[in-house]
Formats: C-alpha cells, sequence, structure tokens
C-alpha cells in the first residue's frame, strides 16, 4: 500500500476571469522508503503541490490518501486534518522555522509534546534524533548559535520526531553551499533507506538529486516525463 497516493489533482487560485490554474491532472504515489524529487522552476507549482499533499493548502479537485486512508476527494474527507500532519507527516522548511529562543533540542522537543509525549521521554527522543542527525553537541544551542547545516539538521529532526511515514522537505537547501547542501541531501536519503520513510523533495537544483529513486518534473502545473533511477 502506497504511502502516499495523489489522483487527478487541481489546485485554481482565484475564481472567474481572475482565475489560475497552479495544478492540474496530478497523479503519483510514493512508496515506503522512496526518494522522489520534484523539479521544475519557479511558478511550476512545486511548493503549490507540496502545500496540499500536506494537507494546509485546499485543492480544487481531485483526491489524496493517506496510508490507504482517504483525507481529500474532491472536499475533506477527514475532519482532524491538523492531528493527521502531526502524526503522518514530517515537514522541512527552505528557511528551518525554528523557534528562536528554544534550544535545538527543546525545538524537537516540543514537536513531540504537542503530541502528548511526555516531557522525559520527548527529551530522550529528541537526544537520540540529534545523535542521529550529528549535532547532540549542539542540543542546548539556540538556532542563532548554529550554522546553517546545524539548523537544518534540528529541522529534520523536528521533522522526524513523530516518525511519520511521509517526510516533505520544501528546497531544503536553498540557503546552504553545495557542499552542505550535499550532505543535507545524504542525509534525506539515509533516512529513506534506514527509516523506510516515504521521502519527497521540492528542488530546481539537478545536481542535489543524485540517487534519487524517482524524478518528477513539474511545469505549468503539469508532470512531464517521469524518471525513475535506471532510466537516469
Amino acid at each position: 500500500m502506497p504511502v502516499l497516493s495523489v489522483n487527478h489533482l487541481k489546485h485554481v487560485f482565484g475564481s472567474g476571469e481572475l482565475a489560475v490554474t497552479a495544478l492540474e491532472g496530478i497523479d503519483f504515489a510514493v512508496e515506503e522508503g522512496e526518494l522522489m524529487a520534484l523539479l521544475g522552476p519557479s511558478g511550476s507549482g512545486k511548493s503549490t503541490l507540496l502545500l496540499c499533499i500536506s494537507l494546509i493548502l485546499t485543492p480544487t479537485a481531485g483526491s489524496i490518501e493517506l496510508g490507504g486512508e482517504t483525507v481529500y476527494a474532491d472536499g475533506w474527507a477527514h475532519k482532524e486534518a491538523r492531528r493527521l500532519r502531526r502524526e503522518k507527516i514530517g515537514f522541512i522548511f527552505q528557511g528551518h522555522n525554528l523557534i528562536p529562543f528554544l534550544t535545538a533540542r527543546d525545538n524537537i522537543m516540543l514537536s513531540l509534546e504537542l503530541n502528548g509525549v511526555g516531557r522525559r521521554q520527548a527529551r530522550q527522543r529528541a537526544d537520540e534524533l540529534l545523535a542521529y542527525l550529528e549535532v547532540s553537541h549542539r542540543a542546548d544551542a539556540l538556532p542563532g548559535r548554529l550554522s546553517g547545516g546545524e539548523q537544518q539538521r534540528v529541522a529534520i529532526g523536528r521533522a522526524l520526531a513523530n516518525e511519520p511515514p511521509l517526510i516533505l522537505a520544501d528546497e531544503p537547501t536553498a540557503s546552504l553551499d553545495t557542499e552542505r547542501g550535499g550532505r543535507v541531501m545524504d542525509l534525506l536519503k539515509r533516512i529513506a533507506r534506514e527509516r523506510n520513510s516515504a521521502v519527497i523533495v521540492v528542488t530546481h537544483d539537478e545536481r542535489m538529486i543524485t540517487g534519487f529513486d524517482t524524478v518528477r518534473r513539474l511545469r505549468d502545473g503539469q508532470f512531464l516525463q517521469t524518471l525513475d533511477r535506471e532510466q537516469r
């Protein structure tokens, strides 16, 4: 069963003469442990698609299934989208979005505590993730004292905190140089393989998708040819 299945997804901004179709006829599925890239120029619909499948933006039509459960079918089929996001989706933002007055550890703990995890267990889980991401020595540092790469690793830890089956990353290397960006992409590959998570990465950088299982290209809100690893 796919972790995520999207069928005939469409999204239109505005209405009437001002309507702009951002997505149309989007169909795909992603499996456990699969690493998928969404490639396309600015305005191609990449971020809109990511917002729709993260249950933040309401599509205009189509359907979305998470783990075989229909959450959208020409209207919301599940009333608790916020809970589903917390439990089933980890989101990695381009700008990290760490809370500036919380330490690296506390940023991860907060995600757990919002999901009902006790403080002691949340601290243990946060420390395990910081060690896994090789930033445990920065656990007590505030985001402003972390490098860009360290901030992104903490943001990845926050996304992994509740062990979601689906990880979504929106331009996770945009603010990093090539070397540090490559390390972050290697880390996302490792997460897909070791944790069996489905990972979808939005990027415009062709250099960053080496080793991805599937590459889907968007132009004007529609998919072009899909390439798997063998075809590339």
